[in-house]
């Protein structure tokens, strides 16, 4: 896959609540984090969900998700998502984005999300598209394959 930003990486620990019975990260944990990272990445480029929301109606869902998972992680591990920025059209923004502990990828994804306003799809903010395409490599549209 190619992916067409430098990453955004945010930490995170992993606590009692994102497991299951067995001590294992419940599978839907990991799309929890995957959901920070993309949120914590728009915040480090100066977006925050709330701004946009209230000044542009704007709100973003997740349109399409597609995961591998390698590896379980467990209680008290350290976790690092790793966000890129894999494509970018009209009205959605592909990502790519995995998370590690170490060196050892233990799931990774490609998320399509959607602009939206009023429940209905809008093109993505001028403001938030300008700094899309100024990030090195961006341009419409974006790789497929696999992953990690």
């Amino acid at each position: 896959m190619t992916t067409l930003s430098p990453s955004h990486q945010l930490a995170l620990r992993v606590y009692y609540e994102d497991t299951d019975f067995s001590g294992r990260v419940y599978h839907a944990s990991f799309l929890r984090f995957m959901e920070r990272g993309r949120t914590e990445w728009l915040r480090a480029l100066g977006f925050e969900h709330g701004a946009l929301a209230g000044a542009e109606g704007t709100v973003f869902a997740v349109r399409r998700l597609e995961i591998d998972y390698f590896a379980p992680a467990v209680i008290d591990d350290l976790l690092n998502v790793d966000t890129r920025l894999a494509g970018l059209r009209g009205a959605t923004i592909d990502f790519f984005q995995s998370v590690l502990r170490g060196d050892e990828t233990l799931a990774s994804a490609r998320v399509r999300v959607a602009a939206l306003r009023n429940g209905r799809p809008v093109r993505i903010p001028p403001a938030l598209r300008a700094m899309f395409e100024t990030t090195p490599h961006a341009r419409k549209g974006g790789g497929r394959g696999a992953g990690a």
